[in-house]
């Protein structure tokens, strides 16, 4: 199958979210509005207890913003509109009552980064390696700043984000914090997510509702801060230099 999607399965008290994209899982408007919209149903579904969010393929988990999307925004509104969606799923999934792990198969690029840092907990495998390329093609990691900065400290978020072009390996984000663990294998990865996933559903589901409100403290003013951020980058993104440089990636 090689139309975009994002599906949810449930199994076993565990809502396992799925989004797709055949360009390396990058994630136009309407892919961010279905995982947005799919989060907030999960976390509404007694059927589930924790949630687990993942990226369909075998290769790259999320390779963020669709640049031929990107591309075509024409006026400040459009752009402001479009990193919204960015940051509509990170709230999504910072107000789901559910723990939501994060199974990271492969590289991770801008806003994946930025979905792997907004979950409660994240597992990858040695191909999961991370880059935050968005000052190189002109704007910034605006929206996903305060969510990777949180997981990983501002140190290791400023490191990421000057150094535009370098992959960080997997390693790396562990260390940081971003993985809690890195497995060799994308089967050994799956098994370890169905074992821990499975393992939460079986706990006191008012108890996980709780604590992730103790993660999530002090953060409610993200509502308004990841929507100012995305007007800064729905900004930078109609210069020339953004312009002229997404052109040469398309």
């Amino acid at each position: 199958m090689n139309n975009p999607y994002v599906k949810l399965i449930v199994e076993n008290g565990v809502g396992y979210i799925t989004f797709f994209h055949p360009n390396r899982n990058s994630i136009p408007s309407d892919i961010l509005f279905l995982l947005e919209k799919t989060i907030t149903e999960a976390g509404n579904n007694d059927a589930i207890t924790v949630i687990v969010l993942k990226s369909g393929g075998d290769r790259t988990f999320c390779a963020g913003a669709s640049f031929n999307e990107v591309v075509t925004i024409e006026d400040e509104d459009a752009g402001t509109q479009f990193f919204s969606g960015f940051a509509n799923v990170i709230n999504a999934m910072r107000l789901c009552p559910k723990l939501i792990i994060g199974r990271v198969q492969g590289k991770a690029v801008g806003g994946g980064v930025g979905l792997a840092a907004a979950t409660d907990y994240c597992l990858a495998t040695k191909h999961a390696s991370i880059r935050l390329s968005e000052l190189s093609i002109g704007i910034g990691p605006f929206v996903i700043e305060p969510v990777v900065s949180r997981k990983m400290g501002k140190i290791a978020m400023s490191e990421m984000t000057i150094d535009a072009e370098s992959f960080f390996s997997p390693e790396y984000a562990k260390d940081k914090g971003l993985y809690a663990e890195v497995f060799e294998t994308t089967e050994a990865l799956d098994e370890a997510v169905k074992q821990l996933a499975e393992k939460l559903a079986s706990y006191n589901p008012e108890a996980l509702k709780e604590i992730k409100k103790v993660f999530w403290e002090n953060t409610s003013h993200w509502d308004s801060l990841l929507l100012e951020r995305a007007k800064i980058s729905g900004k930078l993104v109609l210069s020339e230099f953004t312009k002229n440089t997404l052109k040469r990636f398309r």
